[in-house]
């Protein structure tokens, strides 16, 4: 009976001994490795394989996986996958989480991890992985994040990635090492090499160790060095949350030939400029990238200010800038309206005369409609001896490429010129275009000062309006449906300037010494119609103490030709004025100014012929009697109409 007690407690501790011994004997971590498997396809949604999984325990425990693999997603090829790393060793404080529910990793090796990124013309990428955020097909809802882990420090040995995204025309190698050079902190180095935006791109960044990322007590130093074609950028600083890109204390220069090609890094759809450089702080906030304390140089004109883009998901970027200039010259503005920016280069001779002078670059509608902007600008001074207007303000909005120009302001003297502008994609390509345009008691002495003409004093105010639809400003306005409204009570002008208008060669010379400087200006009206890109004058009348200058003709802009005539006619006794045509035909860029030559040729025939008997009968055909006067500007529109 005392045999039978004995077998039962050798059967029920023997045979769990034994069953202890064989696990010991037989245990393999591979074990858990389909477990891990299909736990991590079900994180990133897409097939992982391990090739093997090592397990050494202790207060700290490390996990190594041997030939990790991450497929590429369906549509992309199979190989090479998106991710292969031959070894991944993570060193895990396990009494870290056992005492206080913390994830701890003091240390993560990765040696000679490849990724090949990759991103189609359709857009379609090989990176995301909508499973992680609860986007995929039939993924759970993601639950609310706990504490990030904690990590000490990352290792990498002979990374290399290839980065191939066709929506940005980029194909690059990129190589990472971490370095750790006797007595100094380890740092990480990663270089890349290859096209981007089809220019050629090479860099280097320089970081320093990355221990505890978010060790707000720790900054992290960044050097990062780039050149994109003729672009050029640096940035240098600390970040207190690499992995957040918070906490930035990163200085960042750009300089090239042409903000526009800025684009493809930054986003922001600059429009062409001139050669560039500026700097400032780069930081991230509230969801935004902000580039502030921005100052530096476009052309010849200083920049500062402030720009912010925000990245918003299923739509477009919000790039809000606040910019300033101390002096600005409005030819570095040019690409803003298709026209070449700064001191484009001088063409031939025979080549200058066939390109129009109206800017006809289309406007870049996939640029336009690239983002939403937000934009004030203020120019506190327009350089140039030749300029008549003082400074500018713009406030600018884009929002699915329409255009929102409200106001963009001039000072001249004591005046302004204001406009605004509406501007949406139209069915047939281009931009169907409104704007209006106020003329604000403008000083004519800013004006008449910067023309080889004369001076002039006075104020003018009026309105100018179109309606058109076009690819460019020049097609714009060859098109367009409007007219313009000009006036000036009182004020005067330079007697040189009237007296060459009618050919009165006696005070014309008299003017051009000074003697008189000036004649008195009763009234000024200019009223013209906007038809199909033609101005037909209406009215244009200069009503002045002693004469009348009257104008008429057309002005072609969609042709960008001028047939236009400008006559005077004295309101009293006159010797020495041959009151013919003044002729301006041609185009644009190169017009003739000219008497007209048959009526000149009449009254010029006369003139000689009678002075043959007698020099006083000369003077005959010369003279024109007044025609009286109303220095009142409703009688001289009465008299024009």
């Amino acid at each position: 009976m005392a045999a039978r007690p004995l077998r039962r407690v050798l059967i029920w501790t023997g045979i769990p001994a034994l069953l202890l011994l064989a696990l010991v004997l037989l245990w393999s971590w591979a074990w858990f490795i389909p477990l891990l498997e299909r736990r991590a396809e079900a994180a990133l949604g897409r097939p992982v394989q391990i090739g093997g999984l090592d397990v050494s325990l202790g207060r700290l425990t490390d996990i190594t996986l041997t030939d990790l693999r991450v497929d590429n997603p369906e549509g992309f090829p199979p190989d090479p996958p998106f991710a292969t790393v031959p070894s991944l060793r993570v060193r895990v404080d396990v009494m870290a989480f056992i005492r206080e529910r913390r994830i701890v990793l003091p240390e993560i090796v990765i040696d000679r991890p490849r990724l090949e990124v990759l991103a189609d013309a359709e857009g379609r990428n090989n990176y995301s992985f909508p499973a992680l955020s609860g986007e995929g097909e039939g993924a759970e809802p993601a639950a609310e994040p706990g504490p990030a882990p904690q990590v000490g420090e990352l290792r990498i040995a002979g990374g290399e990635a290839h980065v191939a995204l066709a929506p940005l025309r980029a194909d690059m190698r990129l190589t990472a090492e971490t370095e750790h050079p006797e007595g100094q902190p380890s740092r990480l180095r990663v270089a890349a090499e290859g096209r981007y935006a089809d220019q050629p791109i090479t860099g280097e960044l320089l970081g320093g160790a990355v221990l505890s990322l978010r060790d707000a007590d720790n900054p992290w130093p960044v050097e990062l060095s780039l050149q994109n074609g003729p672009t050029r950028a640096t940035l240098r600083g600390t970040l207190s949350d690499p992995l957040r890109f918070a906490g930035a204390n990163l200085r960042l220069d750009f300089s090239g030939p042409d903000m526009a090609l800025l684009m493809p890094l930054t986003g922001v759809p600059f429009p062409p400029t001139p050669p560039y450089r500026v700097t400032g702080q780069l930081d991230y906030a509230a969801g935004a990238v902000r580039f502030t304390g921005m100052e530096g140089t476009v052309g010849r004109s200083d920049l500062n200010g402030d720009i912010a883009v925000e990245p918003r998901e299923g739509t477009r970027p919000l790039v809000t800038a606040t910019l300033r200039s101390r002096r600005v010259d409005l030819d570095d503005l040019g690409g803003l309206i298709g026209a070449s920016p700064g001191d484009a280069p001088r063409r031939p001779s025979g080549a200058a005369r066939r390109e129009r002078v109206l800017p006809d670059t289309p406007v870049n509608m996939p640029k336009l409609q690239s983002a939403d902007v937000r934009l004030t600008y203020d120019g506190a001074q327009i350089l140039g001896q030749a300029m008549p207007l003082d400074d500018l303000h713009a406030e600018l909005a884009i929002t699915d490429g329409a255009v929102a120009l409200k106001p963009l302001r001039f000072g001249v003297g004591r005046g302004r010129i204001e406009i605004g502008l509406d501007a949406a994609p139209a069915e047939g390509g281009g931009l169907r275009t409104k704007a209006q345009i106020s003329f604000q008691r403008v000083d004519l002495s800013r004006l008449m000062g910067v023309t080889p003409m004369g001076e002039g004093q006075g104020a003018i105010g009026g309105s100018a309006r179109i309606e058109t639809q076009g690819r460019s400003v020049a097609e714009m306005l060859g098109r367009g449906d409007g007219g313009i409204t000009l006036g000036m009570a009182g004020g005067n002008l330079s007697a040189l300037l009237v007296d060459l208008s009618g050919l009165r060669l006696g005070n014309a010379i008299l003017s051009a010494l000074g003697l008189p400087d000036r004649t008195r200006v009763q009234c000024f009206v200019a009223d013209l119609g906007l038809r199909r890109g033609v101005l037909s004058t209406r009215t244009v009348l200069i009503d002045t103490e002693d004469a009348v200058i009257s104008g008429r003709g057309d002005i072609n802009l969609a042709r960008e030709t001028l047939d236009y005539a400008l006559r005077t006619e004295a309101k009293s006794f006159t010797i020495g004025s041959l009151p013919a045509d003044i002729l301006i035909r041609g185009p644009f860029r190169d017009p003739s100014v000219l008497p007209d030559p048959v009526e000149l040729g009449a009254r010029g025939g006369a003139a000689v012929g009678l002075g043959i008997i007698a020099l006083p009968l000369a003077l005959l055909p010369t003279i024109q009697l007044g025609i009286g006067e109303d220095k009142r500007c409703e009688g001289l529109a009465r008299r024009a109409r």
